[in-house]
C-alpha cells in the first residue's frame, strides 16, 4: 500500500474514533509544505503540534511532515480539502489560485506591518472575512505563525532605477510579482528547494525567498552578489494551519479552543525569534562577501505605484478579496495615526 493510501485509510479511522467520542487517544498526520529543516518555519508546525499534545495531555497527537512526504508541497491544500490529508501547514499565499484573498493575507505589498497584521486578524475582522473563503473548501484556516518583515530579494543585478528592473528574470511570488511584472520583470515561482541552484546556475536573476533569518540558512549568500531591503512586497505574511472541516468539526469546543490557542501562543514565540536573528543573520550575509543595499526611493515609489493598481484590480474581480483589502485598509489608517503620534526619531 502507497504511503498516501495508508494516509487515506489513518485519517478515515481518526475520523471514526473522532465522531464516535472514543476514549482513546487520537493520532493525526500533517504535511508541510516546506522542508522541516527551514529555519523558523520548518519547525513551526512541530512546535504547534507539541503545544496541542500537551495541552490536550496526550489525547491529541499530530505527527508533522515535512514537503513531499505524501504529496507535492504545493497539493497540500487540495488534500485537506479532500480529506486525503486531516492537516496541513501552509504559507497562505500558495493558495491565491484557489483563493484569491489568500494572496492579499500571503503577501500585501506596502502592507501592515506585524503588529498592525496581528491586531487586524484577531481583533479587525480579518479572520471571519478569510474563513469565508475557506469554506467552499471544505478547509479550516488557523493563522499560525506572522513572518515579519523580509527583505527585498536578492540579486545579481544592480537596481538603481525602475528601468533596471525591465527583463530582470525573478522568482517572487504573488501581489508582489505581480507589481514587478508591471515593471517589466519577467516574474516566476520556484519552489524553496530549487531557488539556490536556480540562481547559481542563471535561470534566475534574482530571487526573494523570506526574512535574512530564513535566507541565510538556504545559503543564497553564496551565489548572489546584492541583498536589497527593504521588503516592501511582504511587510509581514502568515503561515497557516489548515485541517480538514470534517476532522475540524469532530473536535469538542475545548480541543478547538486549545489549537486556537496554541497557534497564537506560536504566533508570539516565532515574531520573537525571528527579531532576535535578523541581525546576525545580516552580519553573516556581509561576510560572505554580498553586498547589503536599500533600494532606491525612486524603485520604491515605482513599486508603491504599481502595487497599488495591482491591488484594486484584484479587488475589482473576487468580492471577498474586496471586502478584505478595504477592511484592511481601513484599519491601517485607522492606527496609523497612533504609530504617527508615538514614532521616535533614529538614533
Amino acid at each position: 500500500m502507497s504511503n498516501f493510501n495508508k494516509l487515506r485509510g489513518f485519517t478515515a479511522v481518526a475520523l471514526v474514533l473522532a465522531a464516535t467520542g472514543a476514549a482513546q487517544a487520537q493520532s493525526f498526520d500533517l504535511q508541510s509544505v516546506f522542508g522541516l529543516n527551514v529555519p523558523s518555519i520548518g519547525p513551526s508546525p512541530q512546535l504547534w503540534a507539541d503545544r496541542v499534545h500537551e495541552m490536550t495531555d496526550g489525547a491529541v497527537t499530530i505527527n508533522v511532515h515535512g514537503a513531499g512526504d505524501f504529496v507535492p508541497g504545493f497539493e497540500v491544500f487540495g488534500a485537506v480539502s479532500s480529506g486525503a490529508l486531516p492537516m496541513g501547514f501552509d504559507w497562505i499565499g500558495y493558495w491565491a489560485q484557489q483563493i484569491p484573498v489568500a494572496n492579499l493575507v500571503g503577501s500585501m505589498p506596502f502592507g501592515p506591518s506585524p503588529d498592525v497584521a496581528l491586531g487586524w486578524m484577531f481583533q479587525g475582522g480579518g479572520l471571519e472575512i478569510i474563513q469565508r473563503a475557506y469554506d467552499p473548501f471544505n478547509v479550516k484556516v488557523l493563522p499560525c505563525h506572522l513572518v515579519g518583515a523580509e527583505a527585498g530579494g536578492w540579486f545579481n543585478r544592480e537596481i538603481n532605477t525602475p528601468a533596471d528592473l525591465q527583463g530582470l528574470n525573478m522568482r517572487i511570488a504573488g501581489l508582489g510579482g505581480m507589481a514587478m511584472a508591471r515593471l517589466g520583470a519577467n516574474t516566476q515561482l520556484v519552489p524553496a528547494g530549487e531557488i539556490f541552484l536556480s540562481l547559481e546556475t542563471g535561470r534566475i536573476e534574482a530571487a526573494e525567498f523570506s526574512a535574512p533569518q530564513l535566507d541565510v540558512g538556504l545559503g543564497f549568500q553564496r551565489v548572489t552578489q546584492y541583498y536589497y531591503f527593504p521588503g516592501w512586497h511582504q511587510p509581514s505574511s502568515w503561515d497557516s494551519i489548515i485541517i480538514n472541516m470534517d476532522v475540524w468539526n469532530s473536535f469538542d469546543e475545548r480541543t478547538q479552543n486549545i489549537m486556537t490557542e496554541a497557534c497564537q501562543a506560536n504566533i508570539a514565540y516565532n515574531l520573537g525569534d525571528q527579531i532576535n536573528s535578523q541581525a546576525a543573520a545580516i552580519a553573516t550575509i556581509r561576510e560572505a562577501g554580498t553586498e547589503v543595499r536599500r533600494f532606491p526611493d525612486e524603485v520604491l515609489l515605482a513599486l508603491r505605484e504599481a502595487s497599488d493598481a495591482v491591488l484594486d484590480e484584484q479587488a475589482a474581480q473576487d468580492p471577498i478579496f474586496a471586502e478584505a483589502l478595504t477592511s484592511l485598509r481601513a484599519y491601517m489608517d485607522s492606527v496609523g495615526e497612533w504609530s504617527t503620534l508615538q514614532a521616535l526619531p533614529a538614533r
